[in-house]
């Protein structure tokens, strides 16, 4: 209690005092606060890595080998350049790329080494708070605010035919991986009888939890393990179902066997040329048949077929190839990848991921496109001044370090009245400081092309809680207001009209034509101008996550696909 007394108070301290400061400096509707101002810093400064990174230029050179089988069958595998002349292979142009793929091309190569071995996959632990939010976002494209909505619902109580308004989910509030006895015990006899004897671990698997845990209440995890997902279906909503099928799958997969693989890495060599294999082959699915964690990074899958060599037999090689990368800048944040970063940095508490994430982008701060976040010009503002005036506040580390001491309040190690004695002196210079040295900033309104229908004068861009708009300069004498529209460059299929980009209710990116209802064409992937050569149906734009982009008919009966670029894409932090 008294740990949260503190929290409350020092929250309060920093954001009665610093929003009246912004109001009366910047503009009204502003806000700080000691986590949010953090987070804001987060986005921009990683928004700032990446305008400053300069890319690096490199070449990757692969080879693909025959094996010849018994039954004269051949099999290809790929190896990749590891070394030339005994040094770490590095290119840095198409030229050294070219070289090495040439003595590729003119060596003889042999087995020079051999390593089998076995790899064991861990089972991830039951959801907290924050996996759940960042997992959920992975997996089903949620944002946190609508994780928490409706994780909330599936814990305040689902009406369930036959059982009547039930909980499903245990409290949805927390840091703990700890799960009870007793659901333990319900949920290693639901194992063996649903999968088998062989995916049950001859004693529970436990999880450690972050150093700073609470530990206040378990894991979230279903009430009742024989409540499957598909059983209660019919009383849930898609999005409810979903989260529901996520958190049942990680509570029952974290309590089943390891899954095992067959590993091998193999060093061919030959005149001076060293190429390298490694693959895995998936021995024992263990809790993969339940559910794999997911991952903000680009991962490329280890080839499944085993090449089966011996020492100093001869490898023959087919082709090889080179292929230019560049090194790419820090991916930007995701709301998942945000709320593991305050994790990490102990900064905040399970609770307020969530709506801090909400409210920087609400104030205007930070814009979320595509999943990813990115800072405003307002936020560059705000940040630069919090930085400037209130280096402490927004510091990462006296952040964490204030957490800590929380944490000794919390465990009866030091009075939380000296927590406050120890923040306000100083926070209180830094206030008269920052109210004497920062000047009324006039934000000008950037003026567009649309004339006001109403008065005729020059309508200027805006931001409100939902995003940019078009509001009249002349206001509160005129009020009148636009929606900003987003144009593409095709044009609608059915009556030649100019089709827009919209969002629907969900927040979900569409494409309708600009005279609805007169014209009901609607798409959800964005329409390009070529036609498909083969049926005459519109396009539409593809891109996967690896930056390869086609185009794709529209037609479901035909589908034809033509690739048009592929660049490098941007890697998921």
């Amino acid at each position: 209690m008294d740990a949260q007394q503190a929290r409350r108070a020092l929250d309060r301290l920093v954001g009665y005092k610093i929003s009246p400061l912004l109001w009366a400096k910047v503009k009204k509707g502003l806000s700080a606060g000691r986590v949010q101002s953090v987070a804001t810093r987060l986005v921009v400064e990683r928004e700032q890595d990446i305008e400053d990174f300069i890319p690096e230029e490199y070449w990757d050179v692969t080879a693909t080998a025959l094996l010849p089988s018994a039954r004269g069958r051949k099999t290809t595998f790929t190896l990749k350049l590891n070394t030339l002349d005994g040094k770490k292979a590095e290119l840095h142009n198409q030229q050294e790329a070219d070289a090495a793929r040439q003595r590729i091309e003119q060596a003889h190569f042999a087995v020079y080494g051999i390593k089998l071995g076995e790899k064991r996959k861990l089972p991830a632990p039951p959801f907290t708070t924050s996996s759940l939010q960042q997992e959920a976002g992975r997996k089903l494209n949620f944002t946190t605010q609508k994780t928490m909505q409706v994780v909330q619902q599936l814990y305040e109580g689902i009406d369930l035919e036959g059982e009547g308004t039930q909980g499903i989910v245990t409290y949805i509030r927390t840091d703990s991986v700890r799960v009870s006895e007793e659901a333990l015990n319900a949920v290693r006899a639901y194992i063996p009888e649903r999968f088998g004897a062989d995916y049950l671990p001859d004693v529970p698997n436990e999880f450690k939890g972050r150093r700073n845990a609470q530990d206040a209440h378990e894991a979230i995890r279903p009430t009742d393990i024989n409540r499957t997902p598909e059983s209660i279906k019919a009383s849930l909503t898609k999005e409810q179902f979903q989260l529901y099928r996520l958190i049942y799958s990680r509570f029952l997969a974290s309590q089943m066997k390891p899954a095992l693989y067959d590993t091998q890495s193999m060093d061919v060599n030959g005149d001076g040329v060293g190429l390298r294999f490694y693959g895995e082959h998936k021995r024992f699915a263990g809790f993969t048949s339940v559910y794999e964690e997911g991952s903000d990074d680009v991962q490329e899958a280890a080839e499944t077929t085993l090449p089966q060599f011996v020492e100093g037999s001869p490898v023959i090689m087919e082709s090889a190839a080179s292929v230019q990368h560049f090194t790419q800048p820090p991916a930007r944040y995701t709301e998942a990848s945000l709320v593991r970063m305050l994790e990490e940095k102990g900064i905040g508490r399970p609770s307020t991921y969530a709506p801090t994430i909400t409210t920087i982008i609400t104030r205007g701060y930070v814009m979320r496109e595509n999943k990813r976040l990115f800072p405003t010009e307002l936020g560059r503002m705000i940040n630069s001044m919090m930085t400037e005036y209130f280096g402490p506040i927004v510091d990462t580390e006296f952040t964490a370090e204030l957490e800590e001491q929380l944490d000794e309040v919390e465990e009866g190690q030091l009075d939380w009245h000296q927590v406050l004695r120890d923040f306000y002196p100083p926070f209180e210079k830094m206030l008269k400081n920052a109210e004497d040295a920062i000047e009324k900033v006039e934000i000008k309104d950037e003026p567009s092309d649309v004339i006001c229908d109403k008065c005729g004068a020059r309508m200027v861009y805006r931001v409100g809680r939902f995003g940019k708009f078009l509001a009249c300069p002349n206001f509160p004498e005129c009020r009148n207001t636009k929606p900003i529209l987003n144009y593409i460059e095709a044009k609608c299929p059915q009556c030649g009209g100019r089709l827009l980009e919209k969002t629907s209710r969900k927040n979900r990116k569409f494409y309708g034509c600009e005279h609805y209802p007169d014209c009901d064409f609607v798409s959800w992937e964005m329409p390009v101008e070529e036609k498909c050569e083969k049926c005459g149906s519109y396009m539409t734009l593809k891109r996967s996550r690896k930056g390869e982009t086609w185009h794709l008919c529209s037609n479901e009966k035909c589908r034809h696909r033509v690739a048009v670029a592929s660049a490098p894409a941007e890697e998921e932090e």
